[in-house]
């Protein structure tokens, strides 16, 4: 049976593990997939929500470790690939 993958309380916890670490020891199949932010983005987007919905978002960023702004993009960009 293999390991469970170690949870890290920075990225450079995670940077130090993954380059001295033997991964094939460890269960890597619970994985997501991730995607960076490489492309600038070109247009800006206001929007006007509750109070109480900016708040639970900004706390599910925070749980997140991202930005709101990248949690509310990363939301959207998942509607959109779930509704093809």
């Amino acid at each position: 049976m293999k390991k469970p993958i170690p949870t890290f309380a920075t990225d450079k916890d995670a940077q130090a593990f993954v380059a001295t670490a033997d991964l094939s020891q460890f269960d890597l199949s619970g994985g997501q997939m991730v995607q960076f932010e490489l492309k600038p983005k070109d247009k800006a987007v206001s929007l006007r929500l509750p109070e109480p919905m900016l708040a639970a978002i900004r706390e599910r960023a925070r749980q997140a470790g991202i930005p709101y702004q990248r949690f509310i993009r990363m939301a959207l960009e998942k509607a959109l690939a779930t509704s093809k």
